[in-house]
């Protein structure tokens, strides 16, 4: 290509952001998360009739495109799709592959040769963020970011230093607009429709604040464990693995204002103000957990005080949510795998004809958001079989209504084809969530046990008390 590497202002000023990528280059197409997602994602789109361009791989095993399209067939039977050998013919016709060291600058070379012509790459960097900075530099040298868009991986730093030290890094080669930072939650069929229900229905968005709302409650439960991912998780935990990135990605669409426009840029505002409004995280309303059994798992210490159960507490300083507060748990071999947005109602007075001392449960709003989709409305209503009031559930399931949808990576890839930056997080946001979240990593407090199967240890319904308990989560049979 004769592209050549200009200023960010100049890339921001000329790139075709707006337009369909006419190529698209995996970087790490040889690894872990290609197998499990990127094969599987990419089929997909061939079956629908969205995938529009080549597609190179670029890592550092010496693979002939031969070895690429078999590890392709692999991994989509791997993962349970069906194989319809006509849609994976069309698909392995696109691929092309080079391989090199990524601090080579013959790498690049390469690549330039192989999409040369090409006017609007799509780089996706499925690689360690420590690697973000040589690719992208290579790329620049080479002249290949000049109308690019860059999809990079989570995570976003560890810490709002090193998330800041990365935005630069970034940001030496490549315009903010040009990055694309996926996390797979923004690409879920059950968030957008937080939205969709949130303000596309009068008669949910007047109760959706403080005068209504005792609290907001997040859970994101899985019954597993980490297994054969001790040495990954391990340095990790559950706060910077799930929390300040996919739940802090929940908070956002249940407290974020109606954007007032239909532009990516409006959207992200709205998210980026709720997140500059909440308060803190306060190490005092903060209770971390670890399952018994943790510490002998391959690669994890065997004095690990890392956590695998975070709940905390956050409170939204605006108009609309201040004193409600937000409760977020996340834990592993909890009891069953979901995870879901319920919204927690305020008690009505006690009506006179109502004979039962016990109050019964609150009204509630629960959005399911994974493995499945789905809406709830918790009621009382008077029922046949019991003396007054009761409890009724009004549930629906996604699926049965309309379909499950795109996969949360089909989804993005699609996106970062096509030049939709909606579902992709900017910059100010992922700084403010670090905000949020660095005094709990400054003072962690201690690590409770927890029994595999359990809600986790006790102390974290220390955490809800004063406005009520924890509920759910709601799991279909």
């Amino acid at each position: 290509m004769t592209t050549t590497a200009t200023s960010p202002a100049t890339k921001a000023a000329g790139g075709e952001h707006g337009k369909a990528a006419d190529v698209f280059v995996a970087f790490g197409i040889t690894g872990d998360l290609a197998k499990v997602m990127t094969f599987r994602s990419l089929y997909r789109l061939e079956k629908r009739g969205l995938l529009e361009c080549p597609i190179l791989g670029v890592a550092v095993d010496d693979w002939t495109v031969d070895q690429l399209r078999d590890r392709a067939r692999e991994s989509i039977i791997g993962t349970g799709e069906a194989l319809d050998e006509k849609i994976f013919d069309r698909l392995s016709e696109r691929f092309a592959y080079v391989a090199g060291d990524f601090a080579d600058a013959a790498t690049y070379e390469g690549v330039a040769e192989a999409i040369d012509g090409a006017e609007n790459p799509v780089f996706y960097l499925e690689i360690p963020p420590f690697l973000f900075g040589t690719v992208v530099k290579g790329l620049s040298e080479a002249g290949l970011t000049t109308n690019a868009r860059v999809v990079v991986e989570k995570p976003f730093g560890h810490d709002s230093t090193s998330a800041r030290e990365l935005a630069a890094e970034l940001h030496e080669y490549l315009d903010e607009s040009q990055i694309y930072r996926i996390d797979h939650f923004l690409g879920k069929m059950g968030l957008e429709e937080i939205l969709y229900l949130r303000f596309a229905n009068t008669m949910l968005e007047p109760v959706w604040n403080r005068n209504y709302l005792e609290s907001v409650q997040i859970t994101m439960a899985e019954d597993f464990g980490v297994e054969d991912r001790g040495h990954f998780y391990d340095p990790v935990g559950a706060l910077r693995d799930v929390v300040v990135n996919h739940l802090m990605q929940v908070v956002a669409a249940a407290a974020m204002e109606a954007p007032a426009g239909h532009d990516e840029e409006t959207l992200k505002n709205a998210q980026a103000a709720v997140f500059r409004a909440v308060a803190d995280g306060d190490p005092a309303h903060y209770v971390r957990g670890q399952y018994e059994g943790y510490r002998s798992i391959d690669g994890v210490a065997s004095d690990s005080t890392t956590e695998t159960y975070a709940a905390l507490r956050l409170e939204i300083d605006n108009w609309r949510w201040a004193g409600v507060p937000f409760f977020i748990r996340t834990g592993k071999r909890l009891a069953t795998t979901q995870t879901e947005l319920r919204l927690v109602f305020k008690d009505p007075p006690r009506l006179a004809f109502s004979r039962r001392e016990v109050r019964p449960d609150p009204n509630q709003l629960v959005i399911k958001l994974d493995p499945s989709t789905g809406v709830r409305i918790v009621v009382d209503a008077h029922r046949g079989d019991a003396e007054g009031a009761a409890r009724i559930d009004l549930d629906a399931d996604f699926a049965q209504q309309g379909g499950e949808g795109a996969t949360p990576y089909e989804v993005l890839l699609d996106a970062a084809m096509r030049g939709d930056g909606m579902r992709f997080t900017r910059q100010d946001g992922v700084d403010e969530q670090w905000r949020i979240m660095q005094p709990l990593l400054d003072a962690p407090p201690p690590v409770h046990p927890y029994s595999p199967g359990s809600w986790g240890p006790d102390e974290a319904e220390k955490l809800v008390a004063g406005h009520g308990r924890w509920h759910g989560p709601w799991v279909t049979s």
